[in-house]
């Protein structure tokens, strides 16, 4: 037997899944800025992504602020006593900059690329996205385009909001349990803020929107074999969800901050 067949066989796999998630990435954007439009459900959309996202997307960035704050103060305290006042910058930046987006988009990604994944293969499965081909209507239109709207809007609130929220935890941890002065730690908070790490969040805010929402569709869309084949379309839909957001974090911030 020849070793090399299933290291060729894999590559050749990888390329043609490559090349599928291509096609289907492509042919969705040209339907985005296509008409017509499902208003109606992109709006039901936007609310099930944004509204629905809210509470869990504030408790985990509240969180993290607390707990950013409280590491941050362990670690400066060993070195100086003065960098205490760091500590407003140091929760400010960081949960705008990386915390805020990147937590924002693995929470939606395990709550909302599962869900439409699972939805979707069982469209497939069920041959419900066959009968929408039969009645002349395109399944992009109507299942994958509200869905990549809606996340590409909505993911930037949710990221707005938590970093608000998570600058909120900071400032309990830090007035409340460090003894922090309030108007000296906003005033650093707002000293240091500048626009550029507020956009930088949002723009990977959208890019995580697009992400989650699209390895959801994509992997609903072309799930096969029943039951099992939709549950491993929602594992593969987290999965390459959150490792790609987490690769995308890291060129949007070498775009935004490299020296």
């Amino acid at each position: 037997m020849n070793p090399l067949r299933p290291i060729g066989a894999a590559f050749l796999g990888f390329l043609a899944a490559t090349g599928q998630l291509s096609m289907f990435t492509s042919t969705a954007i040209w339907h985005c800025v296509r008409p017509p439009f499902f208003f109606r459900l992109l709006a039901r959309q936007m609310i099930d992504i944004g509204y629905y996202s809210l509470p869990v997307v504030g408790m985990t960035t509240l969180f993290a602020g607390m707990a950013l704050a409280l590491q941050t103060y362990s670690g400066f305290s060993r070195l100086s006593a003065e960098a205490e006042s760091a500590i407003a910058k140091v929760v400010l930046l960081g949960i705008t900059r990386e915390l805020g987006p990147v937590l924002a988009g693995l929470m939606v990604a395990g709550r909302i690329g599962a869900a439409m994944a699972a939805e979707l293969g069982t469209m497939r499965v069920t041959e419900q996205i066959d009968a929408l081909t039969t009645l002349s209507t395109n399944p992009y239109k109507y299942l994958v385009v509200p869905r990549i709207i809606a996340g590409l809007t909505m993911l930037p609130v949710l990221v707005f909001v938590g970093d608000i929220v998570g600058v909120f935890g900071g400032y309990i941890v830090s007035v409340y349990k460090l003894g922090f002065n309030p108007g000296l730690y906003i005033k650093a908070s707002w000293d240091i803020l500048q626009a550029i790490d507020v956009i930088s969040g949002l723009v990977k805010a959208s890019a995580f929107g697009f992400i989650v929402t699209l390895m959801g569709c994509y992997h609903g869309y072309h799930s096969k074999g029943g039951a099992q084949g939709v549950g491993a379309a929602t594992t593969n839909a987290v999965v390459s969800a959150s490792i790609l957001i987490l690769i995308t974090n890291y060129i949007i911030t070498e775009l935004f901050f490299s020296t």
